[in-house]
């Protein structure tokens, strides 16, 4: 059915677009196949309503002309619908050759290619490469190895609801969850997805890996309102840990953890094979720490203590 639309769509807007003079109803229901099968005019009048509306909500120009005889006739002016040329300088034409190589290892590289080329072959500008010849240092890349990025990339262009099993960094195994996913953000390497979880009744960030088997999309509209995209950023940024607002005191074993003294403002020395840290704390540190084991003991707040030890607990049972 849905293709059965899409190509009735196609052949309107075709004949608006190649007549020279406004058609009738009449002589577009005997223009197009889909319409001389329609069973009577009243079937007929309401299919052509609903898809001269559908033509203009995706942006066509449709004109509504009536002729001497009183006749009410349609067409689209190429003039009225055919795009401005593309114009870029060498500064924005550089800006597109950067993206593109930004995702030369994920599925979106072919669509990038071909855009480029479009373009090019358009009068777009060839643009001075400024990591050609350098490409062994520095090469702008995001990597994508999740299964989960295109389907969930999609459901957020398109506003459709999605379904996943999730496993939490501190659970024995996934549950399923209802989202609405709102923005995809790359944080340190990783991918985060951001959206309003339906189960919860709430905003939630989740990490593209710990998402098991397939991504599946549901009917229906989003029941909350998405917020704009510097809310999700700041979103993502708070629960993938950037964001502090308290700190910790842990203890460190001596010669151990460099990354955890790097981010430290306070290093202590300890006597006894032990150092202490204070670390700046936000959401994501419990999960952080689990990553050291033994070398590490959280001393407060209680709060991360008891995450760290739930975490430890969950892996110890796998």
């Amino acid at each position: 059915m849905a293709i059965a639309k899409a190509e009735r769509l196609m052949n309107l807007a075709l004949c608006l677009l190649g007549t020279r003079r406004p058609l009738s109803k009449r002589e577009l229901r005997g223009s197009i196949e889909a319409y001389m099968e329609a069973g009577n005019d009243e079937s007929f009048n309401r299919m052509f309503e609903r898809d001269k509306d559908d033509l203009r909500e995706l942006g066509l120009v449709i004109e509504t002309v009536e002729n001497l005889e009183g006749e009410t006739g349609y067409l689209a002016r190429r003039s009225s619908n055919t795009l401005p040329p593309v114009s870029l300088d060498a500064e924005e034409a550089a800006a597109l050759g950067l993206a593109a190589k930004v995702w030369q290892q994920a599925r979106l590289a072919g669509a990038a290619s071909g855009a480029l080329q479009k373009l090019r072959a358009g009068g777009m500008p060839e643009a001075e490469d400024p990591y050609e010849g350098r490409h062994g240092a520095i090469e702008p890349r995001i990597p994508v190895h999740e299964t989960a990025f295109e389907p969930l990339m999609l459901a957020c262009r398109d506003r459709r609801p999605v379904v996943f099993d999730y496993r939490k960094s501190n659970a024995a195994r996934p549950e399923p969850r209802h989202v609405e996913p709102w923005a995809l953000e790359c944080w340190r390497g990783h991918w985060y997805l951001a959206g309003f979880d339906r189960d919860r009744g709430a905003e939630r960030v989740f990490r593209l890996s710990r998402i098991t088997g397939k991504v599946k999309s549901r009917a229906g509209a989003y029941t909350a309102e998405v917020p704009d995209v510097v809310t999700v950023r700041e979103t993502v940024a708070e629960w993938a840990g950037d964001i502090t607002d308290r700190t910790a005191l842990i203890r460190l074993r001596s010669g151990a953890g460099y990354p955890l003294r790097a981010r430290a403002t306070v290093v202590r020395e300890g006597g006894d094979g032990w150092d202490e840290l204070e670390i700046p704390y936000g959401h994501g540190l419990d999960a952080w720490l689990v990553e050291f084991g033994p070398d590490v003991v959280v001393v407060e707040p209680a709060d991360l203590r008891a995450d760290v030890v739930a975490r430890l607990r969950a892996v110890a049972q796998d």
